[in-house]
């Protein structure tokens, strides 16, 4: 890992960055949300756990204002997003990777990466002291550098996963959100975005991390959040998570 990629001091990473509380959302007339809480610290890894269908990637769409919630509150950064167009959320600091990936098919994988670049605005407020350009986009994935001139449609599955993050990363966020990142993808190349993934943790990076695979999410997690029903039953620290817990809600041992 380069070493210009920092730990944040230990006053911001006590610090709240997103908090969300006891959220409600709908599809049309079907209520998807509850009573959904969660907080993100400046600094942390944070995950998002729960069976399929219980409310994750719409926690997140609430989240970026994508299906606003219609009731609760979501405050990013200090403020409430509620009345924010999703693309004012996003310039607050989101850095989203959705489930799927979503590269833009036609463009090159460098025109992916520098379309939505932008300069971090509010470095003083930053969340971690790494400012993300393309130099460090090639040292976290050294496999794009080979890739520039493709177009992201002739791309794998987890080179088009790794452009995702890095074209994520690249907007500078104070909160990146991986909903599903290393879902569909072969054994090594899983373990290559794991591998990435820890290493945006040690540089202090504030992530929002949805995954099942519980032997390689917990060890990277500062805390787990489930949701069952669209409810928030159960938070806490990994090692908290007991194999009672996991096997109630997860449907898997925690060991």
């Amino acid at each position: 890992m380069s070493s210009s990629l920092q730990k944040p001091n230990e006053t911001n990473s006590k610090a709240s960055l997103l908090s969300v509380k006891n959220i409600t959302a709908f599809y049309g007339k079907s209520q998807a949300l509850f009573d959904v809480s969660l907080e993100v610290k400046v600094g942390e890894v944070v995950a998002l756990m729960g069976r399929n269908g219980v409310g994750k990637s719409t926690t997140i769409k609430a989240i970026c204002n994508l299906n606003p919630a219609t009731s609760g509150e979501i405050v990013l950064i200090s403020k409430n997003t509620a009345k924010l167009a999703s693309h004012k959320v996003a310039r607050l600091g989101i850095g989203l990777v959705p489930e799927g990936r979503r590269c833009f098919p036609n463009l090159t994988v460098y025109e992916n990466l520098v379309v939505t670049a932008r300069e971090d605005v509010n470095s003083k407020n930053s969340s971690n002291n790494t400012h993300w350009d393309l130099n460090k986009i090639n040292t976290l994935f050294p496999r794009l550098t080979e890739r520039y001139s493709q177009v992201a449609s002739t791309l794998s599955g987890g080179e088009q996963q790794m452009l995702a993050i890095g074209r994520a990363l690249l907007t500078n966020p104070k909160l990146l959100i991986l909903d599903e990142a290393t879902e569909g993808l072969a054994p090594i190349v899983r373990q290559e975005i794991w591998t990435a993934i820890r290493q945006l943790r040690e540089a202090g990076q504030s992530i929002l991390l949805v995954d099942k695979t519980l032997s390689e999410l917990l060890p990277v997690c500062d805390h787990c959040f489930i949701l069952e029903k669209g409810h928030t039953v159960w938070h806490g620290e990994p090692a908290d998570l007991t194999d009672d817990i996991s096997s109630r809600y997860l449907g898997v041992s925690a060991q």
